[in-house]
């Protein structure tokens, strides 16, 4: 099955993470592919979706929702996932779901949202974020939970193969051969 692995990024540590999901995807037998969601004027052909934003102030960033606006009548027809990232720290902080995540996950009659740790390089910053930074005194650094991020694709993988009733093709050891 192709799955459209798609996230807004506004410094590239989500786009990253969609990376990672894709390739977790395509460890369990699926054929992944990764866009930014600005660029995707259709989605026919795939049969899933993985949908994710980077998170600011509460809020996904606007690529992704207008993305759910754009293919809301297609989206509703095929496996959906979401995931967020943004929290930062340790413990990772907030903790909660975006504002956003509701609307869209009934939107999109997604099946699960993940909210996932993120990065926080201050020098690729602009002046009034890295105010903003300061005043909350965010932690800087990679808090991004990579086992986590692959777990998360292996599991969608194993999803779509259940619903499929595909069984993946496995070696000796029992390991996918994707």
């Amino acid at each position: 099955m192709r799955v459209l692995v798609t996230a807004a990024s506004k410094h590239g540590a989500t786009a990253e993470i969609a990376v990672a999901i894709a390739e977790s995807i395509e460890h369990t037998g699926h054929h992944a592919v990764v866009a930014r969601p600005e660029e995707l004027a259709s989605i026919e052909g795939y049969g899933a979706v993985v949908l994710g934003s980077a998170v600011y102030a509460g809020h996904w960033l606007e690529e992704s929702r207008a993305f759910v606006k754009r293919h809301h009548a297609a989206l509703v027809t095929m496996p959906v996932w979401l995931f967020s990232s943004g929290p930062i720290g340790d413990p990772a902080k907030p903790d909660a779901d975006p504002v956003d995540v509701s609307s869209v996950t009934t939107a999109t009659r997604a099946r699960q949202h993940r909210l996932f740790p993120g990065r926080l390089s201050k020098h690729q910053l602009g002046f009034a974020e890295r105010a903003i930074v300061v005043a909350l005194r965010a932690p800087e650094g990679d808090f991004r939970a990579w086992n986590q991020i692959d777990a998360w694709g292996r599991e969608i993988g194993r999803a779509l193969d259940a619903e499929s009733g595909v069984k993946p093709e496995t070696t000796p050891a029992g390991e996918s051969a994707a």
